[in-house]
């Protein structure tokens, strides 16, 4: 038996599952291909969901000009609004956290940021799209490249005390 499994044939769990578990939050894991692009920026494989790949979301990390680090949480298959985020958080401004920038600040690499890691970690202020309220479960990274979670929207906002709003530009 590989180092990677359990005795359940899972796979071992990461931070963010254990803080998931110690909260009796219930989720199902999952992992997708990973390759870099050009930049050497790590892209998830999600095509294999098909019509389902929508209920994947990234975690954006920004940079707002009063509050400093906040967090979008949008479908992979959907743009970030800037200005909406910057509105709904308090700040004139919101920009993208610099990629150089952004392993020092949330502790995760492009790609394998997660709302409940940096959450549970720096508190920095969460904001989940609003398109999430109308699903029973989606999925959002569980802190390693290729790793994803899938859990109630609900249960995903109140374990990093989000707040849902119109994200998406």
């Amino acid at each position: 038996m590989s180092k990677k499994k359990n005795k359940k044939n899972k796979l071992e769990k990461t931070l963010v599952e254990k803080i998931l578990d110690q909260h009796k939050v219930k989720y199902r894991q999952a992992e997708f291909a990973v390759t870099e692009d050009k930049g050497g920026v790590a892209q998830m494989d999600t095509s294999i969901l098909k019509d389902k790949e929508h209920l994947v979301y990234k975690t954006l990390v920004c940079e707002g000009n009063k509050t400093g680090p906040l967090v979008g949480v949008v479908p992979i298959t959907e743009h970030l609004s800037m200005k909406k985020l910057a509105k709904v958080s308090g700040n004139k401004k919101c920009e993208m956290l610099p990629l150089k920038k952004l392993a020092k600040t949330t502790g995760y690499v492009h790609g394998a940021n997660t709302p409940i890691g940096i959450f549970h970690t720096h508190h920095f202020p969460i904001y989940l799209d609003d398109t999430m309220k109308g699903e029973e479960e989606v999925g959002v990274s569980s802190g390693k490249l290729g790793r994803s979670i899938f859990l109630n929207p609900a249960d995903l906002a109140k374990i990093t005390k989000a707040k849902f709003a119109d994200l998406l530009e």
